[in-house]
């Protein structure tokens, strides 16, 4: 497909990476040369420097030609102004902005057709629901749902001397107490599709897909946390707290937001009356222990910038707190981060990049499209769900006659409200949702593409 990307930023750049792997002929705006020379340099991508909401601009960038136009720009206004100007000029042009301002959400939903909008993103938003759900879950370092919630698949790291350690997978379900399948492990960069006899070490990083109840189970036989979360400090009261703060609140916890910026912390304490918000530097040590940091039960990092979340987030882990999530903007460091002890990392570019990724996806394959779509394993590799239709090969033939792609396994499949774990004798039919994992190998797009010619 033709795509413009508007805006190279961190998200603007995440999205070109992918979107170029998967295919797609690329064209970035942005205002800056340096930017876009950045992206030719790396990419196979064309380039048009100038304001995104400009008609002038975007018809040099080919908008009456496009399938797609995607606007990360930094100003709300301008995506919405580029989206309803590029869909002037093209009207079959489907459109992607992403929209940040808490004010903007209720009209940006309830006037997305005047707006033009096909999608809108909300990185912040999206980053404070995934930390709000692994709140509630709290031994878990990342989940993600399928089939409506009925299968999850899950995040783990093997730590030393633990249960898991030195253990071979045949041996999972009955430690976890409920039907589980370790789908994936990450150890040292590499992705591993595992059998039954591999054996676990220290250091590894699973990937458990399971039902929520069974992962419960799982959590409390293996004695990793259970106990419910209730006293949070937050480092940082910028957009990503605001929106948690919306969750937390509904929960009756005890939070207390750290925060330098005198007149952000007068906008929280505005909107917030049951939360406990601080002027002060979160990256100092005795500032945390001033604010007793060391009697709550999670530390949440979410100042702007990345060294400094991760200075939070070792401190916490180095006195023990429960539960420790650190928001990390820039993927380029990520790897660097991943190997220090900072808890779960979330990132709210990836988020919001899998969600355009899955529409892109969809847009291409309208019959047997991805319904969900999550890089796991550090982006080695991929979690999809698709629904089964009537143009899906192989349905009512037995998994053991069926031959799969290299690197693909079908993780679960989910029969109305029932999930099954296969075996050589489970079958598809039309409606069923299957989950399939992808280590490496070719972009699957539709549910055929995990077949063998």
């Amino acid at each position: 497909m033709n795509i413009i990307v508007a805006g190279s930023g961190k998200l603007g750049s995440m999205l070109t990476k992918r979107l170029v792997e998967e295919g797609h002929n690329l064209t970035i705006i942005d205002t800056s040369q340096d930017v876009l020379d950045e992206s030719i340099e790396e990419y196979d991508v064309l380039s048009v420097k100038g304001n995104c909401a400009s008609m002038e601009i975007l018809r040099e960038a080919g908008v009456e030609t496009a399938d797609l136009l995607i606007v990360t720009a930094e100003e709300d206004e301008i995506n919405l102004l580029c989206c309803m100007t590029a869909h002037g000029m093209n009207k079959n042009l489907h459109t992607i902005a992403r929209i940040r301002t808490p004010d903007y959400a209720e009209s940006t939903y309830a006037m997305r057709k005047l707006f033009a909008l096909s999608l809108t993103v909300n990185p912040e938003r999206h980053a404070a629901r995934e930390i709000y759900r692994l709140l509630k879950y709290p031994g878990f370092i990342k989940r993600e749902k399928f089939a409506n919630g009925r299968i999850e698949m899950v995040e783990l790291k093997v730590e030393a001397n633990s249960l898991l350690d030195n253990m071979p997978l045949y041996k999972m379900p009955k430690i976890a107490n409920g039907q589980v399948i370790v789908c994936t492990v990450l150890r040292d960069g590499n992705v591993i599709t595992p059998s039954g006899e591999f054996i676990l070490k220290a250091g590894d990083k699973i990937y458990v897909t399971a039902s929520p109840i069974n992962l419960n189970k799982m959590l409390k036989n293996l004695g990793l946390i259970t106990r419910r979360i209730k006293n949070i400090v937050i480092a940082g009261g910028g957009s990503v707290c605001f929106y948690l703060a919306q969750f937390l609140e509904k929960d009756n916890c005890n939070v207390k937001v750290i925060e330098q910026d005198i007149s952000r912390c007068e906008h929280l304490a505005e909107h917030f009356e049951n939360i406990n918000i601080v002027n002060g530097d979160a990256s100092s040590q005795l500032m945390l222990e001033k604010e007793g940091v060391e009697n709550c039960d999670a530390v949440i990092s979410l100042t702007g910038m990345d060294e400094k979340n991760a200075v939070i987030s070792l401190y916490a882990n180095s006195i023990n707190i429960p539960k420790v999530i650190t928001k990390l903007g820039r993927s380029q460091h990520m790897q660097i981060f991943e190997a220090l002890p900072i808890g779960t990392i979330i990132s709210t570019k990836e988020l919001s990049c899998n969600t355009i990724v899955r529409y892109v996806r969809a847009m291409e394959n309208q019959v047997g499209s991805a319904v969900t779509v999550h890089s796991i394993a550090d982006d080695l590799a991929e979690a999809i769900e698709f629904i089964v239709d009537n143009s899906t090969y192989n349905c009512s033939v037995p998994l053991k006659d069926i031959k799969l792609k290299p690197n693909v396994l079908i993780a679960s499949i989910t029969k109305g409200n029932r999930n099954e774990f296969p075996n050589g004798d489970s079958i598809f039919v039309p409606g069923d949702r299957i989950l399939i994992v992808r280590n490496g190998g070719k972009i699957i797009k539709q549910l055929n593409d995990i077949f063998e010619d």
